[in-house]
């Protein structure tokens, strides 16, 4: 499906069957002599498809195509190896790009990933079934081409228009938003998502992904914009009310969290599963792997962030059921660090990609 938001600008949906997402909006924005091409969909051959076929009925060639990378999520970068040509720019926010170049020096995302969750409560059964299913694992790009690094407030061109990098650290470590002040529209990638909630997980040690994703939605609140275009789903106007409700919802899954700790001490996994979640299953125990890992990832995030704001605090204890030590949270204190007030259906149930 192809449609046309903004003069010269294209929406191609790539397909991701089988996941909650359903697709991954990719912009193309069609120039005279170059254009560029925002974000690919997943290193699988119907997103390969979907895009080919989009470049072709809108009459583009690959090797007069940039491509702009918001993040390094397998649905926004999987087929920019694949896609991109010798004559290609490919651009990346400067710390995305770094993750990205530390990944394959080191080869340890992975494993350390998997530490992390074991640390956090997984069963080894759940980390390796995980693993095995992660889209990251599966559909992530084979080749990675030179990257051209950009850092935030530096402008690209993209056909008609002038786009100003605008990075929003949060849903990961580097992510890239592009803005557009003259015509007023926001590319907004996974930072700001319409009709589900960004996932925000902390999979690295020492990052508070929360704290970071909270203060760049205040960050792109300041914009003047009057048009997002999202990475999945719908294309919306209402930036700063649905920033409002994303905030109040975190508040909200701050708050819910908090409670489940304080009832006793609880790994992030035992969070998760003790947490609401917008998923179809009759228990904790009929989640799909994948969507444990998704929901606990979120789990650590508000309880890493609870932790740094002094309301809990956490240390290694041995976890009967695993037969080893887990990093387990204790409550410290009831006090509130924001109020929380009724908001939108979604606030106290979580959004799992």
């Amino acid at each position: 499906m192809i449609d046309e938001p903004l003069p010269g600008v294209f929406r191609i949906e790539a397909p991701l069957p089988g996941n909650p997402l359903k697709s991954v909006n990719c912009y193309l924005f069609k120039g005279r002599q170059r254009h560029v091409l925002v974000d690919t969909g997943m290193n699988r051959p119907v997103c390969r498809e979907a895009i080919d076929a989009g470049l072709a009925e809108l009459g583009v060639e690959r090797g007069q195509t940039d491509f702009f990378v918001t993040h390094y999520h397998a649905d926004h970068m999987g087929l920019v190896g694949d896609l991109a040509t010798p004559d290609s720019t490919v651009y990346m926010g400067d710390r995305e790009a770094g993750i990205v170049y530390y990944v394959l020096r080191t080869g340890g995302y992975w494993p350390h990933m998997a530490e992390l969750a074991r640390l956090s409560g997984f069963p080894d059964k759940i980390v390796e079934e995980s693993l095995q299913r992660h889209p990251g694992v599966k559909y992530s790009t084979p080749v990675l081409p030179p990257l051209t690094t950009v850092r935030d407030g530096e402008e690209i061109e993209a056909g008609a228009y002038r786009l100003q990098c605008i990075e929003t650290p949060g849903h990961t470590h580097g992510h890239m938003c592009l803005y557009e002040p003259q015509h007023r529209f926001l590319v907004a990638g996974d930072h700001v998502l319409g009709d589900i909630t960004p996932n925000i997980s902390a999979w690295t040690e020492d990052y508070d992904p929360l704290d970071d994703y909270l203060a760049s939605l205040d960050k792109v609140s300041r914009l003047d914009v009057s048009l997002v275009l999202p990475g999945h789903r719908r294309i919306f106007t209402n930036l700063n009310p649905r920033i409002e409700e994303l905030k109040h919802h975190h508040r909200l899954r701050a708050e819910e969290a908090w409670q489940i700790v304080a009832e006793g001490p609880k790994t992030a996994y035992q969070i998760a599963a003790e947490m609401k979640w917008d998923i179809v299953a009759e228990s904790w125990e009929r989640f799909p792997a994948m969507q444990k890992w998704f929901a606990a990832g979120e789990a650590l995030a508000h309880a890493r962030y609870l932790e740094n704001g002094g309301r809990l605090r956490s240390e290694r204890r041995y976890v009967e059921g695993l037969g080893r030590e887990c990093l387990c949270y204790f409550a410290v204190t009831r006090k509130l660090l924001v109020p929380v007030t009724a908001g939108s259906p979604e606030d106290r149930r979580g959004s799992i990609p």
